[in-house]
C-alpha cells in the first residue's frame, strides 16, 4: 500500500449535516513524507430545505474574510461532490481521509459523499464503491499519542506554529487544511519509542 493522506477541513453553517449545509471544504493531499502533491477547495450551495444554526452564523459573519471565502461563488454540490471524487482518485496512491478532529469533518464529508454520489465514505463489508480506504486518522487523537499530550490539549492554538507550516488557522478550509497537512507531516516525521 502506499498511502496518500487526504487532509480536510470544513465549514459549515451549523452542526448537524442534512438538517445545516457545508459551505465549503478544502483537502490538500501529503505523501507519507509529509509532501503537498495537490490541493481542492470547493464552495457550496446550501442544501435544500437545510436551515442555518443562529449561533454558527453569527459566529462566522464576524470572522469576515473566512465568511466570504466560505460564501463565494458556491456550485451546486453534487457538482462539487463529482469533482472531488474525480481528484481524490488522481492522487498517486491509496487516498487515507485525515481530519482535525475525524469525527467532524468525516462526517460531513461521508453525508455529502452518499447523499450526492451514491459513494460510501469508508471501507467496510458493505456493498458498494468507497473512496477512502479504512476508517481515516485522526490527526488530533494521532497528536495526543505520538506528542505524549492529554487530547484536550491538542488545539491549534497550542500547536507551534511552524508546526502547522506557520499556517495561520483563519477558518478559510484552505488554509487550516494546510496547517493540518503540515502539522500531520511533523507527526509522522517524529520518531517513537
Amino acid at each position: 500500500m502506499k498511502p496518500v493522506y487526504i487532509v480536510t477541513d470544513i465549514e459549515v453553517d451549523g452542526p448537524v449535516a442534512g438538517q445545516n449545509s457545508m459551505m465549503s471544504f478544502a483537502s490538500v493531499a501529503i505523501d507519507e513524507n509529509g509532501q503537498e502533491l495537490a490541493t481542492f477547495e470547493a464552495v457550496l450551495k446550501p442544501l435544500e430545505g437545510a436551515t442555518q444554526d443562529t449561533d454558527t452564523i453569527t459566529w462566522f459573519k464576524s470572522q469576515t474574510e473566512a465568511y466570504a471565502a466560505a460564501t463565494e461563488n458556491p456550485q451546486p454540490p453534487e457538482q462539487v461532490m463529482a469533482n472531488y471524487i474525480h481528484w481524490v482518485r488522481a492522487q498517486p496512491g491509496d487516498p487515507i481521509f485525515a481530519a482535525h478532529p475525524l469525527a467532524f469533518d468525516g462526517a460531513w464529508i461521508a453525508y455529502y459523499l452518499q447523499h450526492f454520489a451514491g459513494i460510501r465514505f469508508l471501507k467496510g463489508p458493505w456493498e458498494g464503491e468507497r473512496l477512502f480506504y479504512s476508517a481515516g486518522l485522526c490527526i488530533r487523537t494521532y497528536a495526543a499519542a505520538k506528542l505524549g499530550w492529554n487530547l484536550w490539549d491538542c488545539q491549534n492554538e497550542n500547536y507551534p506554529p511552524e508546526w502547522l507550516g506557520d499556517h495561520a488557522h483563519t477558518h478559510r478550509a484552505i488554509d487550516d487544511a494546510r496547517g493540518y497537512a503540515h502539522l500531520l507531516g511533523y507527526l509522522m516525521s517524529l520518531k517513537t519509542g
